[in-house]
Formats: structure tokens, C-alpha cells, sequence
């Protein structure tokens, strides 16, 4: 397997794991937070579902500036908006990863705000932290899923709400 190859399968497995981490998000808990500075649970899990539509944007530039960017974060109301708006971002990500060289990845990518640079590293480097990012804050939603009490899916094996 090549780069690219290595990299579309790890997309597919920690997506079909983020799935059903998502698909547990219960309507109606949208508004909720554990904490006054965590985010509410609808616009974490809706972070979570966009992470892999950040992957033609690295391809596509050779930087961001958070300082000339107006995102917009998306909103979304149900869980099947929610799903629907991962399966939309997962596949403009396995669209763009499909189509890159392995002499894309090679090219360095920025991060910044202005004049201050976040990071700077290989466009592969930035595919590994998307994935990283997936994880991380898949980990923060199964957490605060855990404090409402709904069952927790396996990972990289069974939970233990599966024993």
C-alpha cells in the first residue's frame, strides 16, 4: 500500500468509529455542557462530523488564517442532521484524499492568525492531525455521553457498556 492508500483506510476506520459515536448523540441534549467552558454537546458533536471535510481544504492551500477567515460554524438541530452533515464532510474528504500524490502531501501547510504561526509541517503531517483531532474530541464526546448516561460504543474494541 502507498501513502495515500494508508491514509484513505485510516480516514475509513476512525470514521466508521466517530459514526457510531455520533449516531448515540441523543435530540433533544443539543444545548447541554458539562462545563460553562466546555462546548454544548450539538456544537462539539458537530465539530466532530467536520473534521474530515478539513482535508481538501489542506490539500487545496497552503495555509489558513484564522485572522481572514469568517467561519461560520455549522448548526444543526437532530442527529440525523448531524449525520447527514458527516457523511457529506467524510466524503468530501475521501474525495479529495483519493485524488492526492503523495508529492501533495510533501508540501508544507500553515496554520496562523496573522503575524502568529500555530504550525508548520507537511500536509501529511496535518492528515495524521485531523485524525488526531477526530480522536480527541471523539474522546470528549463519549465523556460527556457517559455523564448523561448513554451507552458508550467500542473504539478500538468493546466498551464497556458491551461486555
Amino acid at each position: 500500500m502507498n501513502i495515500i492508500e494508508l491514509l484513505l483506510q485510516e480516514l475509513k476506520n476512525e470514521s466508521s468509529t466517530t459514526r457510531k459515536m455520533l449516531q448515540r448523540v441523543p435530540d433533544g441534549k443539543f444545548d447541554w455542557k458539562p462545563h460553562e467552558k466546555s462546548m454544548t454537546m450539538g456544537r462539539l458533536a458537530t465539530h466532530l462530523a467536520e473534521v474530515s471535510g478539513w482535508i481538501p481544504m489542506v490539500l487545496d492551500t497552503d495555509e489558513i488564517n484564522f485572522s481572514e477567515n469568517d467561519f461560520k460554524p455549522k448548526v444543526v438541530g437532530s442527529n440525523a442532521e448531524l449525520l447527514e452533515f458527516f457523511e457529506e464532510e467524510l466524503q468530501k474528504g475521501e474525495a479529495a484524499l483519493s485524488k492526492a500524490t503523495e508529492a501533495d502531501l510533501q508540501r508544507n501547510w500553515t496554520m496562523r492568525s496573522g503575524d502568529e504561526i500555530s504550525s508548520s509541517s507537511s500536509k501529511y503531517e496535518v492528515m495524521r492531525m485531523i485524525f488526531g483531532q477526530m480522536i480527541h474530541h471523539r474522546a470528549q464526546l463519549g465523556y460527556d455521553l457517559r455523564l448523561l448516561d448513554v451507552p458508550i460504543p467500542g473504539s478500538y474494541g468493546p466498551s464497556a457498556d458491551e461486555h
